[in-house]
């Protein structure tokens, strides 16, 4: 399980400034790649009924963790199990280049971003009409690429920014072109 660190926080943080802003809590959420469930918990926090959040990761062992905290957890690899639309979709992916040291819980394919890239390819078909995505990205997944892409397909704006030693932590909103 991915335990929080500095990349957790600043979404977390994100994810309370974006649902403390909105007029109406009643959101359906979606916390892909749940891990700890720190995101979830920060929508609760925030106001949205837990009832309204389902939790999201590829890690059995995970999704036993998350419902022995009372979450609604269900086992996918990205949305290949997940049904519907949601109106805020959180993701904190593993952003690594995968080598001898990386696992499932940090490594990203063999340049760092394929798999938060191929989330990007997917996540357009499971936001409500004006659903938002909130992303982690790091300068460690080639960054431009990923920007590149999500300009490319979505309105982004950066809402979270934090530089830590070698790495800059971005979280991206995200939100699909009408």
């Amino acid at each position: 399980m991915y335990e929080p660190r500095e990349d957790s926080y600043l979404l977390a943080d994100a994810v309370k400034t974006y649902v403390n802003s909105l007029d109406n809590k009643d959101i359906k959420v979606l916390d892909m790649g749940s891990g700890s469930g720190i995101q979830a918990k920060s929508c609760i926090e925030a106001g949205v009924k837990k009832s309204n959040i389902i939790c999201v990761d590829v890690d059995p062992k995970v999704i036993s963790q998350l419902k022995k905290q009372g979450l609604i957890a269900k086992r996918s690899d990205l949305f290949t199990t997940i049904k519907g639309k949601f109106d805020l979709i959180i993701f904190n992916p593993p952003y690594l280049p995968e080598d001898k040291y990386t696992d499932i819980t940090t490594g990203a394919g063999k340049r760092g971003y394929e798999l938060i890239i191929k989330f990007l390819e997917q996540v357009k078909s499971h936001l409500s009409k004006d659903g938002t995505t909130l992303l982690l990205i790091s300068s460690l997944s080639k960054l431009s690429v990923v920007l590149k892409y999500a300009r490319k397909y979505y309105k982004t704006r950066k809402v979270g920014e934090k530089k830590i030693f070698f790495e800059k932590l971005i979280v991206l909103e995200i939100k699909a072109v009408q």
